[in-house]
């Protein structure tokens, strides 16, 4: 993992830990709004002064790395002026042997951190939706680490099996045991802990029975395995919208909205979502900065 011991003189203002904060996005399933999360927690830290980085470690698919290309050229075209992240991406090593290619892997991951260690207050870390050697980097790098998941079951399976009669959990799934390794070899190397905070995106306002079980089998986790549990994106057309221009929510109003339509109250109040997401995440800087 990288060095959590950096030099103080290199941290970014309002930074208080002396070196970059690490925000990591994970999960193991696709489709839960992993990138689209990622873009707009990198905006809204930018948005409030920070300094931010971000890389991506899925090479192959590029989703929040292509989010940021699309801005630059949609800035660009239009002639606005929205901040930007330095983004830099990691790919798979290509040595044949697993030794080999792990230790391939850990340098470059190394080597990307520190390429951002005194350029930036924040790096955003966006992992594939698979387990890989990298992504088990990132999980125990991580100071916060955000799983978004989507309310129900099927996602749920990726943090614990669930009982179908008494929808009590019956025990962790892989992924919650890899996180809870991950937890041990942070601890191990340099007695941090690491903030798991669940996102429930895309939760709807009907099926108020499953939200009810869901959210029961939350709590359970929060207890047996130590995640936080908080409200994610909703299903809106508008989060859909706003990849192929590079832009969030926190965008809009500077880029005069979608189409020169201007706002509505449906993006007013998806921007409200953001807002309150990213004030749950309780990041210890901004906390400090407010204060």
């Amino acid at each position: 993992m990288p060095d959590t011991k950096a030099n103080p003189e290199t941290a970014g203002e309002g930074n208080t830990m002396g070196r970059p904060y690490l925000i990591v996005l994970g999960n193991e399933k696709g489709g839960s709004g992993k990138s689209t999360t990622a873009m707009h927690i990198v905006v809204s830290l930018l948005r409030e002064g920070r300094r931010v980085g971000t890389i991506d470690l899925d090479a192959r698919q590029k989703s929040l790395t292509r989010y940021i290309e699309n801005r630059r050229a949609y800035v660009e075209k239009k002639g606005l002026d929205l901040p930007q992240p330095i983004e830099l991406v990691v790919p798979k090593s290509e040595l044949r042997t697993a030794d080999e290619a792990e230790a391939d892997e850990k340098q470059r991951f190394e080597e990307a951190y520190l390429n951002l260690a005194d350029k930036v207050d924040v790096v955003v870390i966006d992992c594939p939706g698979s387990d890989t050697f990298l992504s088990r980097l990132a999980h125990t790098a991580a100071d916060t680490l955000v799983t978004p998941v989507n309310d129900s079951f099927v996602d749920l399976d990726l943090l614990a099996r669930v009982d179908a009669t008494t929808h009590k959990v019956a025990g962790p799934s892989l992924y919650a045991e890899m996180v809870w390794k991950a937890r041990q070899r942070r601890a191990m190397a340099d007695g941090s802990s690491i903030d798991w905070v669940v996102l429930r995106n895309r939760v709807g306002a009907l099926h108020a029975k499953n939200k009810e079980r869901v959210e029961g089998v939350l709590n359970e986790l929060t207890k047996r395995i130590g995640i936080r549990h908080v409200p994610g994106l909703g299903e809106r057309v508008i989060y859909r919208e706003l990849f192929l221009r590079g832009l969030t929510l926190m965008d809009l109003k500077e880029a005069g909205g979608l189409d020169g339509k201007g706002l509505s109250m449906s993006h007013v109040a998806a921007r409200q979502e953001v807002r309150k997401l990213i004030d749950s995440l309780n990041l210890p800087f901004r906390q400090t900065a407010s204060e």
